[in-house]
C-alpha cells in the first residue's frame, strides 16, 4: 500500500519536513533521439477535453514514455493588454472577468486594487466594501476549486464527483446572481467601491450554502482521498521539488503542494485579511495528489474565512468617499448639474490616475493574479501587463513531462488546474 500523504501548516516544521519530502531528484529527460527510429511525435491538444481549453502539447514518445514536451499556446489569444490600452480604467473591468473565466469576482477585486493603489484609494476603502471583497474573492475559490477538483476527477474516470462538486458550484452561482445580477461574468467591483450593496437576505443565503458545501467537501474526500484507483494514477506522479518549484515561479496550490508556505493573503495581506484567522495548507512531496489534497483543504479554510466576514460585517457604505472617482446618484445627476458633468467627464475620459507605476499581487484561486499599471496621466493606462498565474504555471511542463508515461498527461494536466482564458490573454 502507498504511503499515505499528509498536509501541513504554516510552521517552522511544516516547512522543514516539506523540504525534506520534496528532495527527489528530477525526473530524467531524455537525449534528443532520431525520429526516424523508435520515436514518434504526437499532439495532445488543442481540441482535447484533458487540455481544459486550447493548449497543445507536442510530445515526443519512445513506446509510451515521454522523452520531450513541448507546449504550445496563443489560440485563445484576444490582447487583453492592448485593449486596455483604449479602455478607461472603469471600462477594463468586464474583460478581468474573462481571465480566470472560473473566478470572475477574485479577478475584479484583483484589477481593482491595482487601480486604487495607483490612486493612493487603498486606505479610503470603507469596512464594509474590504469585508464584502474578501467574501466575494472566497466564494470564486472555492467555486474554481469544486471545478477544478470535479473535472480533475472526471479525468482520472470519477464520474460521479464532478456532479456532486457542479451541484455546489451551482449555489454560488445563484448567490452571485443575486448579488451582482449575472451567473458567469459579474463585473461587481468598480474602482473605489462596489457596484451595489448586498441583497436582503444574502446573508442568510450564504451561511445555508456554508453550512451544505461542508458536508459536500467531506463526501467529495470520501470518494476520492483513499480510492484506490485515484490514489494510483496521483500518489508519486507529477512529482515538483520545493526548489524546483520556485525557479519556474510556480503560485498558488500547486507551489504550496511542494512544501512552500507561500501565501500573499498572509505574506502580503490586503483588505481585511489580516484581521481573519486561516491556515496555508502546504503538501509534503509535490505530485499529483499532494495538490489535490492542498485544494480540499483550502477549501474549508474559505469557509472559515467567509464565515468570520459574515459574524463581522459590518454597516456602512460600500464605497470609498472620493467624490471624482465614481459615478454620482443617478436621481442627482438627473436634478443637479455638477453630477451631471461629474458623470460625463467619468464616462467620457474615465479617472483622472496621476502617473506612475504600480504593480499589486492577488492570491487568486489559481495563483498569483498580478496587474502592472503604467500610467502617464489621463484616464487610461499608458501599458497594462497581467503576471496571469496559470501562464506561469504551465511553464514547468517541458521539464515535469519527461520520463512520464503517456497516460500520466491527463493526471499531471488535472492536477495544475489551469485555465487558458488568464494564459492566452
Amino acid at each position: 500500500m502507498a504511503e499515505a500523504h499528509e498536509l501541513k501548516f504554516k510552521d517552522t516544521a511544516a516547512r522543514a519536513a516539506a523540504a525534506a519530502a520534496c528532495s527527489a531528484p528530477p525526473p530524467a529527460e531524455a537525449e534528443p533521439g532520431d525520429l526516424a527510429g523508435d520515436r514518434m511525435v504526437l499532439n495532445v491538444g488543442p481540441s482535447h477535453p484533458a487540455t481544459h481549453g486550447v493548449l497543445r502539447l507536442v510530445i515526443e514518445l519512445d513506446g509510451e514514455r515521454i522523452t520531450r514536451v513541448r507546449p504550445e499556446i496563443g489560440y485563445l489569444h484576444r490582447g487583453d493588454e492592448k485593449i486596455a490600452e483604449n479602455c478607461t480604467y472603469t471600462q477594463f473591468i468586464p474583460y478581468t472577468d474573462r481571465l480566470d473565466y472560473l473566478a470572475p469576482m477574485a479577478n475584479n477585486v484583483a484589477y481593482a486594487l491595482a487601480v486604487e493603489k495607483l490612486l493612493g484609494l487603498e486606505r479610503q476603502l470603507p469596512p464594509r466594501c474590504q469585508y464584502i471583497r474578501v467574501i466575494c474573492a472566497e466564494l470564486a475559490r472555492l467555486s474554481s476549486h469544486l471545478l477544478g477538483i470535479g473535472c480533475y476527477a472526471m479525468d482520472c474516470g470519477a464520474m460521479t464527483v464532478f456532479l456532486h462538486t457542479f451541484t455546489e458550484r451551482e449555489k454560488i452561482y445563484n448567490l452571485c446572481e443575486s448579488l451582482t445580477g449575472a451567473r458567469f461574468t459579474t463585473t461587481y467591483t468598480r474602482i473605489g467601491g462596489l457596484a451595489r450593496d448586498l441583497p436582503p437576505g444574502w446573508v442568510e443565503q450564504c451561511r445555508q450554502f456554508l453550512d451544505e458545501v461542508v458536508v459536500n467537501i467531506e463526501e467529495t474526500e470520501t470518494f476520492l482521498t483513499r480510492n484506490r484507483i485515484f490514489m494510483d494514477r496521483t500518489q508519486g506522479v507529477g512529482v515538483i521539488p520545493r526548489e524546483v518549484a520556485i525557479d519556474y515561479g510556480l503560485t498558488g496550490p500547486n507551489l504550496r503542494a511542494s512544501g512552500v508556505a507561500h501565501d500573499l493573503r498572509k505574506a502580503h495581506p490586503y483588505l481585511v485579511y489580516d484581521q481573519l484567522q486561516f491556515e496555508v495548507p502546504v503538501g509534503t512531496r509535490g505530485d499529483c495528489y499532494d495538490r489535490y489534497r492542498v485544494r480540499m483543504e483550502e477549501m474549508r479554510q474559505s469557509v472559515r474565512i467567509v464565515r468570520q466576514c459574515l459574524d463581522q460585517l459590518p454597516d456602512g457604505p460600500v464605497n470609498a468617499p472620493a467624490a471624482k472617482v465614481l459615478l454620482p446618484p443617478k436621481a442627482r445627476v438627473l436634478t443637479k448639474m455638477e453630477e451631471l458633468i461629474h458623470q460625463f467627464m467619468n464616462v467620457t475620459q474615465g479617472v483622472n490616475a496621476p502617473p506612475g507605476e504600480v504593480y499589486f499581487a492577488h492570491e487568486n484561486p489559481k495563483g498569483e493574479l498580478g496587474f502592472y499599471l503604467d500610467s502617464r496621466g489621463g484616464g487610461t493606462p499608458y501599458r497594462l501587463k497581467i503576471r496571469s498565474p496559470s501562464f506561469v504555471n504551465l511553464s514547468i511542463l517541458s521539464w515535469l513531462l519527461p520520463g512520464h508515461l503517456l497516460g500520466d498527461i491527463v493526471a499531471v494536466l488535472g492536477s495544475f488546474d489551469f485555465v487558458m482564458g488568464e494564459c492566452d490573454r
